[in-house]
């Protein structure tokens, strides 16, 4: 499922700013690390604890990238 969410919004870059489609490419590829654990997992070659410590770190890598984006969005508009 999240190589999907990846593929349908990949495309869609393009039509951003810079700054923006930066800001985007770093979230799908935090999607795609997170994939690539599941598959990791699937396989066998981690377990279920390595599964959530990645799962954990990939959602507070996309809250600091929120948190970076709202704070650079407050600054643009002052």
């Amino acid at each position: 499922m999240l190589d999907e969410v990846v593929d349908t919004q990949l495309p869609l870059l393009v039509g951003f700013s810079e700054a923006r489609r930066r800001r985007a490419a770093d979230y799908l590829a935090e999607l795609v690390m997170l994939a690539q654990a599941y598959r990791h997992y699937a396989a066998g070659w981690i377990d279920s604890r390595e599964l959530d410590r990645r799962g954990q770190a990939t959602m507070l890598r996309l809250e600091e990238l929120r948190q970076g984006a709202a704070s650079r969005q407050f600054t643009e508009q002052d």
